[in-house]
């Protein structure tokens, strides 16, 4: 069987009319709660864990599992779970928190098979749902060759619309979650929190950023539109999210602020005099650090402050059309410069971090010859993609959630992409 096959429908899980599945941690919002409703309604068995009152509070429905236990506890308490509901299918959002890579770990052992969701790869409208791991888990393969072989016999995309995302959804349901974890920290007095924030902390910053999103965003309209007007050359490098595991697990730095130094230093040392560097903040960052004051700190240590621009805001497809290159850790926005045949280089652990598709020869030469991606690698690799671990749909609308779960339960009993 090949890996398309193995990924995208195993004959082994399609055979069976009724699959139990038991869901761990999902994003913050109602996603895990509607995709358990489907999966109900589609005949399956489903039983939720909850590890804090955040999960409690978006969940709502019978097979709610309360674990209060420690993380010690947790892999036998989950191999126990997995027994009590002969569990076939673990479903979870992020293969890097601790009691998620325990239970993939055990999942292994047992033969359970194990469905692993992350932002898309490919942007925007795309989500992964990926069988064993994703990002540096992903089993993948990282042979160009390989996708332009595999991508030739298989048919063209479904036709794929846009759909709406909301940031102020996203804060919302980032402070209900993390008020329903405080209040019931006696109910659940192990947790932990794979984020490195205490919750009333990163509900501080996300009420600061939905108090100041006008300003803010009109601020960034106007640099953006002055970068625009500028007219001089510019690499962009998008920030990821400093609890972000693609960045503390699968990228050669501690956090965001190691990244700038490096990114920085580089391009003060090999970046040509008359271009500039647009720092782009990242669209869902809580407001606990002051990244723009942090960027100004660091350019200027390295004498390139006039050089490099701070953008809080802004339509990041546009400036990613309008830029020399795109400098990322492993974001997603990598692929979206791809797309529009923007030059790429990868400076953590990637799936599209491949010969022919991102520049292969570092940073510090990428500045000065930035070369673009074969086209048809590229197609070749998000086709591959799109069969085995994407689905449509986002997470910040109900629109978008509502194509999540349908596309989800599809691709869980096997069956090809709906039509949009």
């Amino acid at each position: 069987m090949s890996l398309v096959e193995s990924v995208a429908a195993p004959a082994s899980l399609t055979a069976l009319p009724s699959r139990s599945v038991l869901l761990l941690q999902g994003l913050m919002g109602p996603m895990f709660r509607r995709l358990g409703q489907r999966l109900m309604q589609a005949g399956h068995t489903v039983h939720k864990v909850n590890f804090n009152g955040g999960d409690r509070v978006f969940w709502r429905l019978s097979g709610g599992i309360d674990y209060c236990g420690t993380l010690e506890d947790w892999p036998a308490a989950f191999t126990s779970m997995v027994g009590a509901h002969a569990v076939t299918d673990v479903m979870l959002f992020g293969d890097c928190r601790d009691h998620h890579m325990a239970a993939i770990r055990i999942c292994r052992d047992l033969g359970v098979a194990v469905h692993v969701f992350e932002e898309g790869y490919i942007r925007p409208d795309w989500v992964t749902m990926e069988r064993g791991g994703v990002n540096g888990n992903s089993s993948l393969p990282r042979d160009p060759d390989w996708y332009r072989r595999t991508a030739a016999s298989l048919p063209p995309v479904p036709e794929h619309r846009k759909v709406l995302s909301s940031f102020r959804r996203r804060a919302i349901e980032g402070l209900v979650y993390n008020l329903g974890d405080v209040l019931s920290r006696w109910h659940y007095p192990h947790w932990s929190n794979h984020r490195p924030w205490h919750p009333l902390v990163e509900g501080a910053g996300w009420s600061r950023k939905l108090l100041r999103q006008k300003a803010r965003n009109a601020a960034g309209a106007a640099m953006a539109a002055r970068i625009e007007a500028q007219n001089q050359a510019f690499f962009l490098f998008p920030l990821q999210l400093d609890s972000d595991a693609q960045i503390r697990m699968h990228s050669p730095f501690v956090g965001i602020a190691d990244a700038l130094k490096a990114v920085l230093g580089s391009f003060a040392a090999h970046a040509a005099p008359g271009v500039r560097l647009v720092v782009k903040e990242h669209p869902l960052d809580n407001g606990v650090r002051n990244w723009e004051q942090e960027t100004r700190d660091i350019a200027e240590r390295f004498g390139v402050a006039d050089r490099v621009d701070y953008l809080a805001f802004g339509d990041i497809e546009r400036l990613a059309r309008l830029s020399r290159g795109i400098v990322t850790i492993n974001s997603t926005t990598g692929t979206l410069g791809l797309a529009m045949g923007v030059p790429v280089v990868v400076l953590g652990h990637a799936v599209y971090d491949i010969a022919d598709i991102t520049f292969q020869d570092g940073l510090d030469a990428f500045w000065q010859r930035p070369v673009p991606p074969d086209p048809e690698t590229f197609a070749a690799f998000r086709r591959v993609l799109i069969e085995t671990c994407l689905i449509p749909g986002g997470f910040f609308s109900d629109e978008a959630l509502g194509k999540v779960v349908e596309h989800a339960v599809a691709r869980f009993e096997g069956r090809p992409l709906l039509p949009e």
